[in-house]
């Protein structure tokens, strides 16, 4: 890591490294008689996401989402327009992002978090809404975690992993003019599970422990979802999964930006008491 040199204090680096010096108020939009407006599309189905979250036959073939399946769901558009803007303007103002990540390389992306600084009225109400939205899929899996990274312009991507949680919500908020690489910078969600009873921590900790004894005797295989503006890519937490790389424009509003919301336990016996996740790609 950086170690302030003397001349870094002069410049005053102490009075700014990891404060909170800009702390704008985002509260949940209203409507003119006050009341709060939903957070979610008017057009969020949630019975066609459960549908396709379980597998069930009731989900409709969609031409537009060849990557949802058990476990898996996209949902476009998943924010309202009001709800988008105020939390897009959020994340770009607020300066909570106080975490260096450095997988692969120092400063690649930073992070903020719910218990440091990430806890607006207007994302928890965000997580509170879509758990109530979704019984089926949310049912005992109340919200664990929530975070949100801001992205280098070109990157690698967060290297393969999986968070400890039944579901993991993504949700993207940059706009699409900023992806130079049409079709990249999304979610690479590989398709196989840690078998039942394994330890996942191992797992986990020992990345390419798991790519070789779980995910290579797939042939890799993967959900591959490519990257667009208010975007939601929700699956079961138990599947290791990495950004893909990714190329943006330079400049800080185009920045990649994610939230990501986990909900409950993770189990490990399959979606909706199935045993795996169908293979694709």
């Amino acid at each position: 890591l950086y170690a302030f040199r003397q001349a870094d204090y002069e410049d005053g680096i102490a009075e700014v490294y990891n404060r909170a010096l800009h702390v704008p108020e985002f509260d949940v939009p209203e409507d003119s008689e006050g009341r709060p407006l939903p957070l979610l599309h008017r057009n969020f189905d949630a019975a066609a996401i459960e549908a396709k979250w379980f597998g069930e036959p009731e989900a409709k073939e969609d031409a537009d989402d060849p990557w949802s399946r058990p476990g898996v769901v996209v949902i476009d558009d998943v924010l309202s327009p009001e709800a988008l803007a105020r939390i897009r303007q959020l994340l770009l103002e607020k300066t909570v992002f106080y975490q260096t990540k450095m997988p692969l390389r120092f400063g690649g992306y930073a992070g903020a978090y719910i218990d440091d600084g990430l806890h607006d009225r207007i994302l928890l109400a965000l997580a509170f809404e879509l758990n109530r939205a979704l019984p089926r899929i949310m049912r005992g899996n109340p919200l664990k975690y929530l975070w949100a990274y801001k992205y280098d312009s070109e990157y690698t991507g967060i290297s393969t992993h999986a968070d400890q949680a039944a579901v993991n919500v993504n949700i993207w908020l940059t706009p699409d003019e900023a992806v130079l690489e049409e079709g990249q910078g999304g979610l690479v969600v590989f398709t196989a599970r840690p078998p039942p009873g394994s330890n996942f921590d191992y797992y986990n900790k020992n990345t390419q422990k798991a790519i070789e004894e779980i995910i290579k005797p797939t042939g890799f295989q993967n959900v591959t979802v490519p990257f667009r503006y208010n975007r939601c890519v929700m699956f079961d937490s138990a599947l290791f999964h990495h950004t893909d790389s990714l190329s943006f424009k330079k400049g800080y509003e185009n920045r990649r930006i994610n939230l990501t919301l986990l909900y409950g336990e993770m189990k490990t016996g399959g979606v909706g008491g199935a045993t795996s996740v169908p293979d694709e790609l």
